[in-house]
């Protein structure tokens, strides 16, 4: 190695400053590579030196020659269809095509012929690596590092150039001189050290994706400002091993016939599906009817066992961009502390001796938390909106148009379609939430026969009658001191007969059905599960091993680097692998303490609103207008639940905030761990904050309000509130169709469809208006482009959370609202295609992600529906009079009716008995000495005055007992119900069993043709050794198979390019005819073409 140092750059600044930069030379071997961040730090320790610079002409007797951007990098991208040497960021750049035509609408690569199967975007402010005309003439500090070997030679110029196009044959020869310029930006203007540390961490990060086998390219344009492009594509070798590791299951060649139904079972099934065919979405089917091919995890030894037609199209585009994802995901960074900018510094802290400290950078999740890059995602399927025929739509606008829209709101789900463009885990959401609408439409024609027995039967109900009955002359007490008259009770007769729509008996049998058809739906969706397992083979697959997330590497190196300063000078110290639970202790009592004051936050929202329903309740009363007093209990109730809503949706997005920064301060390991605790912190607390106000109604209100002349008072002026009249059902009523339809309605569907679009009109303001004549040079956008202008794809968490909360109003409270699941199912209706066109046309394609089940959520499900059943229990025994009216029908009435039963629940009041200033000072209704009011208490001339009777104890033992009685009743029909229905389909179990016979079968008589065609080989070759002959050339080693994931070229030791590490051939490629000659290939071939 020479290096010299001139004069010049004796008072240049450091390196770190970005005010100078190196130009490193290398002839680098494949063996003998050297990293970029390696050559950064030499060259600024070679800095200090004085010696002289290297003239270029020592490596190239032909000069230095200044060149574009563009030309410099086709100068030497030879090596393996436009890669480079990984020490270097000389990605193929190319010109972007004029249309999107050109390069298959914006799907490929310049060539036309590579798939862009990933894409990653970063804003590239100031580029280092453009030189400038200027500053040709500068003097330079050079770098030049000779290895121990040299690049395979290009097979010809045309080979050499690649499609990015032609180079001179000196160009071509001196394509393994590498050369790198840090620190300086275009026009001279200097790199500010964060951003040039960003563009060394790209640098390495794309280098070692060369490395690992893809294939890169870049736009040869580059904006001062905006986003860069550099797209990813996988070539078929690394798409055959990288489906090898993550066990991906493929069809093969071996098929078998499907059992058919027969008789009357047949008949009922070509029945159903010809009354299903008008539902059915215009979606071309992958299955051949009753035929299903075998699918076996994916060998590169096996492949004559695939049908494979095409190795483009063997593997579909979502497959494509997660194998791509996981290359992504595990590729390493390694930064020191040294050559980090100041900016990044306090991340990672210089040790106090001054050494190094190596950072290992993991995953494109990382680099997007570090503002490496701004965001990764594989492309959708070109246009959503078809311009051509209908038999050539791509699988986007198929889903377009036959699921994300409108008018298709009649039609099943195109599952299988759905699963195949965005994964299981999104296909799995989309066939639960299927089901579930499915299963509300038995739940809403009960709901809404039980509302029309009770439209039918209020003319009838005696208890309403009475109230209504004018003659029988109930006179109330005050409902406030001082302001409040009394008032008669047939004045109350519209909430009586409201009431009874909700409260009867068929109100009873819809509970017990609710909760039946909650343990049915789970069931059901278990087995619609295991269907879908069964026909995506999920079956018998292997959860993949997750990386640490970005948060978690940050926080374990920190803790490194505390314990390596506390023993730097112990040589024998254990490293830390993980993260211990006191590293968590100050997260654990943020979230204890945090939940804790959220808790109260909801309790304080709720008892403000019971604050404002006493106050306006009062001021009211005091009103003179006649009509301002008669509607006092409407407008209170009316205007405080809007309140209650107002209040729950703006606790919402605040609860949403603070469960996720509570899980970040836990510090999860993995991603999964991560989701799993922020959907629990998310669901206890907008549970509490959707639910506490209907439990005050449901469960509170009225049972602490005390008694005339014993009234409880809050603030010493206000009386708590009490039921009204007809009971505290009707508002729980009105309570919870508000709330749930509120939250529907504005939450669900018009933040989902206002605020995607705010942002996307806040996103397009943010840039820049071009003039009119960058508006007339601007290109067509590539598909890149318009999907990066979309929405990033945020996770499931939100949608399954406002579903599960729907759930909570379909089951908790069913029984004091039956057309809950009617409106459920109108907004359900509306929310699949809302979803399907959010995920179709607005969110960039997510990464397919594997999964098997929906995860926690089930086990939500599952306690909210045992939930369900105490609550609803409680409900129909404490809030409505059920029980009330049945202990009076079979213990107190003479007739065994329920004649009598209001005055029968209405006790009575010595008005002489209100304390000084409670009473009211006159009264239109003359002069009173009783009133009555709601409870079960004695008689002022009993001797045990105003305390609770008899009565009250029949009815609380009544209650008690219904309770005991429903849940027992309920939770034994749902373990029949269980049981009756397995988990897995027969048929499925069936076919399970017949699978794996037959894949036996197909493993056993392939290992026994490989035995005998061993045994001929043997046999041959002892028949060439008894006649002398030896084998030739060609026949010593097979020729690679037509599906080789091998590069076809020389052999080791035939020189000519770099050594190949061989793996041992598949025994299908003996079977082909061997040739007398060896084949020749081109050496720079990277793969045999299928």
């Amino acid at each position: 190695m020479a290096l010299n140092r001139s004069p010049l750059s004796a008072c240049a600044e450091p390196w770190s400053n970005g005010a100078w930069f190196s130009q490193v030379s290398t002839a680098l071997s494949e063996s003998s590579s050297i990293h970029s961040d390696a050559l950064c730090h030499l060259t600024r320790d070679f800095s200090a030196i004085s010696l002289k610079p290297m003239p270029y002409s020592a490596l190239d007797p032909g000069g230095y020659k200044e060149e574009s951007w563009a030309e410099e990098s086709q100068s030497f991208l030879q090596r393996n269809s436009m890669q480079v040497s990984p020490s270097e960021d000389k990605i193929p750049v190319v010109g972007a095509p004029s249309s999107p035509e050109a390069s298959g609408d914006g799907l490929y690569f310049c060539d036309g012929q590579r798939k862009v199967d990933y894409v990653l975007v970063f804003h590239q402010r100031r580029h280092g690596s453009l030189r400038s005309p200027a500053m040709g003439s500068v003097a330079q500090d050079q770098l030049s590092i000779v290895s121990n070997g040299n690049f395979p030679p290009p097979a010809g110029s045309d080979a050499a150039a690649g499609p990015g196009g032609s180079l001179r044959r000196e160009e071509a020869a001196s394509a393994g001189e590498v050369f790198m310029e840090l620190g300086i930006a275009r026009g001279g203007e200097p790199l500010e050290a964060a951003d040039h540390e960003m563009h060394l961490i790209r640098q390495e990060f794309e280098a070692n994706l060369l490395e690992a086998g893809l294939e890169v390219e870049r736009d040869s344009e580059t904006k001062p400002h905006g986003p860069s492009f550099t797209r990813i594509h996988a070539p078929w070798p690394v798409l055959c091993r990288e489906a090898e590791f993550l066990k991906i299951k493929v069809p093969t060649k071996q098929s078998y016939e499907l059992k058919e139904e027969s008789g009357f079972g047949s008949r009922m099934s070509t029945m159903w599906r010809k009354l299903k065919h008008p539902f059915q979405p215009n979606v071309s089917h992958p299955d051949h009817g009753s035929t299903k091919f075998l699918s076996h995890c994916f060998s590169r030894d096996k492949l004559h066992m695939y049908n494979i037609t095409s190795k483009d199209t063997f593997f579909d585009n979502a497959t494509r961009g997660r194998i791509v994802y996981e290359i992504l995901r595990r590729t390493v960074c390694v930064r020191t502390c040294q050559t980090i900018g100041p900016s990044m510094r306090s991340c990672c802290p210089a040790l106090e001796d001054g050494s190094p400290f190596w950072t290992r950078i993991t995953g494109i999740s990382t680099l997007i938390a570090k503002g490496a890059y701004d965001s990764a995602f594989p492309l959708h399927d070109g246009d959503f909106k078809v311009t051509g025929h209908l038999e050539e739509r791509n699988d986007r606008q198929v889903l377009f148009e036959e699921w994300a829209r409108y008018s298709a709101f009649y039609k099943y789900q195109p599952i299988d379609l759905v699963r195949k463009y965005f994964g299981e885990k999104i296909g799995l959401y989309f066939a639960w939430l299927g089901v579930y609408t499915q299963l509300l439409i038995p739940a809403s024609i009960v709901g809404i026969i039980v509302f029309g027995y009770g439209v039918a039967t209020v003319d009838t109900n005696i208890p309403s009658l009475e109230m209504c009955d004018e003659r029988l002359n109930f006179t109330m007490c005050p409902l406030c001191d001082g302001a409040c008259d009394y008032w008669h009770l047939s004045t109350a007769c519209g909430t009586a007969r409201a009431s009874h729509l909700f409260d009867n008996p068929a109100t009873v049998f819809f509970a017990i059905f609710m909760s039946l058809w909650a343990v049915l739906f789970l069931e059901h969706w278990k087995r619609r599960q295991i269907s879908l397992s069964f026909s995506w083979d999920l079956t018998g697959i292997e959860e993949d091993e997750e990386h640490p997330r970005p948060k978690y590497e940050t926080i374990l190196l920190q803790k490194r680097q505390r314990k390596q300063k506390k023993k730097k000078k112990k040589k024998n110290e254990t490293v830390i692998e993980k993260l211990t639970w006191k590293d968590r202790l100050p997260g654990y009592f943020m979230n204890i303490s945090s939940i804790l004051f959220m808790f109260g936050l909801t309790f304080s929202a709720v008892f403000g609103v019971i604050i404002y329903r006493i106050t306006v309740s009062a001021l009211m009363a005091m009103s003179p207008d006649p009509e301002t007093k008669s509607n006092v209990r409407v407008t209170v109730t009316a205007t405080a639940v809007i309140i209650n809503l107002v209040v729950i949706l703006i606790l919402d997005e605040i609860y949403g905030a603070v469960a996720l920064w509570l899980t970040e301060l836990e510090i999860p390991k993995t991603e999964t761990n991560f989701e799993e605790r922020l959907i629990l912190k998310a669901f206890l607390l907008k549970f509490m904050n959707a639910y506490a106000p209907i439990f005050y109604v449901a469960f509170f209100k009225g049972r602490f309000a005390g008694r005339p002349g014993s009234y409880v008072y809050v603030f010493n002026n206000y009386r708590m509130e009490e039921c009204a009249p007809g009971g505290c059902l009707i508002e729980l009523c009105i309570q919870l169709s508000i709330i749930m339809l509120g939250k529907q309605l504005i939450q669900n569907n018009i933040f989902e469809i206002g605020i995607p679009k705010l942002k996307k009109l806040i996103r397009a303001l943010k840039e820049k208006e071009p003039t009119q004549k960058q508006k007339d040079e601007e290109r067509p956008p590539q598909q890149w482009n318009l999907d990066y202008a979309l929405a990033p794809f945020e996770g499931l968490t939100p949608e399954y959370m406002e579903m599960i909360i729907q759930f909570g109003f379909v089951s908790l409270f069913v029984a004091s609202f039956p057309l809950a699941p009617l409106f459920a199912l109108l907004n359900n209706v509306i929310e699949i295609r809302l979803d399907a066109k959010k995920f179709v046309t607005e969110l960039r394609r997510p990464v397919a992600a594997r999964a098997k089940d929906i995860g926690i959520w089930y086990n939500i499900l599952s306690g909210m529906g045992k939930l369900s059943v105490i609550i609803n229990a409680f409900v129909i025994s404490f809030t409505s009079d059920f029980i009330p009216r049945l202990v009076y029908q079979y213990m107190y009435s003479q007739t065994g009716t329920m004649h009598g039963f209001i005055d029968h629940t209405l006790s009575f009041f010595n008005v002489s008995n209100f304390k000084p200033g409670t009473a009211p000072p006159y009264s239109d209704h003359g002069d009173i000495t009783v009133c009555r009011y709601k409870d079960y208490r004695e008689p002022p001339w009993s001797p045990d005055a105003y305390q609770l009777s008899k009565q009250y104890w029949c009815v609380l033992s009544a209650r008690l007992a219904f309770v005991i009685l429903f849940q027992n009743l309920v939770m034994f029909l749902s373990l029949i119900v269980a049981w009756v229905i397995p988990d897995v389909p027969k048929t499925i179990v069936e076919q399970l069993k017949r699978e794996k016979k037959l894949l036996v079968n197909l493993f056993l008589q392939e290992e026994k043709e490989k035995f005998q065609l061993i045994q001929s080989l043997f046999v041959k070759d002892a028949t060439l050794h008894s006649k002398g002959q030896s084998p030739s050339t060609g026949q010593a080693f097979p020729i690679l198979g037509r599906y080789s994931t091998l590069p076809s070229g020389p052999m080791a030791g035939e020189g000519g390019g770099p050594r190949v590490r061989c793996r041992a051939a598949s025994f299908s490629q003996f079977s082909e005819k061997i040739s007398s000659s060896p084949r020749k290939e081109n050496t720079n071939s990277k793969h045999t073409a299928v």
